[in-house]
């Protein structure tokens, strides 16, 4: 289980962010919320790039607060999915199990699993600017996959995406968790995404991070703010 216990993230210009929540294991969710509401902030303080004014981040009963990012339980996908340009798929994925650059036997046979997974099947050689955006996204996925951590952060991944395209790396996503088994939070800007993929949902708004609550329960009844937002 993932637990913020009163945690107030703050930055310099005045801005500071309440979370007091759980994320049950296994659980995927939807952080959903207007633009400076703190969403990427939240996942930042998780993932241990910034560091909590109060309270406590905690894995299975652990605080993190001592963890450097790397040491974190965490694999973190960027709106650029933070693929290395000079480096071929294979290679960006390889990096999922190792700095190392170059890969024993056992590690490339892993590698090549991960590309079939994620439909890249024979494209291990190609760097990022020779694959689609789409392609691009896979290939994070897949780094994603070797990486084995048990808690997901996914910020904005599949922003740049149309919506046809998004919607099938949303259900790659759910099809990589299911074997799995990872806890993921998603920050997204649109609501189709937490319909199409989220269990829950947790709410950002004036500097509140709302508990998780049912997709389908905070769609059909939305707080006022969140219907503002939605445009209902």
């Amino acid at each position: 289980m993932l637990k913020l216990d009163g945690v107030i993230l703050r930055h310099g210009d005045g801005f500071s962010l309440e979370a007091d929540f759980a994320v049950a294991k296994g659980a995927r969710v939807a952080i959903v919320g207007p633009s400076g509401a703190g969403k990427s902030s939240l996942l930042a303080g998780i993932a241990g790039f910034s560091v909590p004014d109060s309270g406590k981040i905690c894995w299975d009963g652990l605080d993190l607060a001592d963890s450097p990012p790397g040491a974190r339980p965490i694999s973190m996908i960027f709106q650029d999915n933070n693929l290395f340009p000079h480096l071929t798929a294979a290679q960006n994925i390889g990096l999922g199990i190792s700095s190392r650059g170059k890969l024993h036997p056992r590690e490339a046979a892993l590698v090549e699993g991960a590309l079939k997974q994620v439909g890249l099947e024979g494209l291990g050689d190609r760097k990022p600017k020779a694959l689609s955006g789409g392609q691009q996204s896979r290939v994070a996925l897949a780094r994603m996959v070797l990486q084995g951590k048990p808690l997901v952060l996914l910020d904005e991944p599949f922003s740049a995406l149309g919506p046809a395209l998004r919607m099938e790396m949303l259900d790659l996503l759910s099809a990589l968790c299911d074997r799995t088994g990872a806890t993921v939070l998603m920050v997204s800007h649109d609501p189709s995404d937490a319909l199409r993929f989220a269990s829950h949902v947790i709410w950002l708004d004036q500097g509140q991070a709302h508990p998780p609550l049912p997709t389908d329960e905070i769609m059909a009844n939305p707080p006022e703010a969140l219907r503002a937002y939605l445009g209902l």
